[in-house]
């Protein structure tokens, strides 16, 4: 549930549940916390549209459909297989569409924003970037995901 204040909440708290079972209703545990998660948008097409008989000499926007662009999320490289075992499946041609949830938290760590992604599939998934160097970076994965929609709880 949204919940508003005057201060806008900080973006760097976030819980992000991958979802389970779809047919259980349980959203699923989460494994290992994501650091970044970026595109949740979605874009509502519209059609040009005019009467041969109006007076005006004006279109008029007739709304069409939406796409709902991709998710991207980055996490540190934890040891966790859930998430490949996931991949491995889909790539498999099982489909697994879960819901996946996003919730933004305040400073008490209480939910106050979530984002469900409907029927949500992994699209691409890049490995980490490995250097012998001795950097001090982190290992980090990348998963996108496709969706059908975009609903704000």
């Amino acid at each position: 549930m949204a919940t508003f204040r005057d201060n806008p909440y900080p973006g760097f708290n976030f819980i992000v549940s991958l979802g389970g079972d779809t047919g259980s209703g349980d959203e699923g545990t989460i494994v290992g916390g994501f650091s970044d998660v970026s595109g949740l948008s979605f874009t509502v097409q519209y059609a040009d549209y005019r009467n041969g008989n109006e007076k005006v000499n004006t279109v008029r926007k007739v709304q069409n459909t939406f796409t709902v662009e991709d998710v991207t999320c980055k996490r540190g490289v934890i040891g966790s297989l859930d998430l490949f075992a996931w991949l491995e499946d889909v790539s498999r041609g099982t489909s697994d569409a879960r819901t996946v949830t996003i919730s933004l938290l305040d400073e008490a760590r209480s939910t106050v924003s979530t984002w469900k992604l409907l029927q949500a599939q992994p699209k691409k998934w890049t490995g980490p970037t490995l250097s012998g160097k001795g950097g001090t970076e982190v290992a980090m994965e990348e998963l996108v995901l496709c969706c059908q929609q975009i609903q704000f709880v």
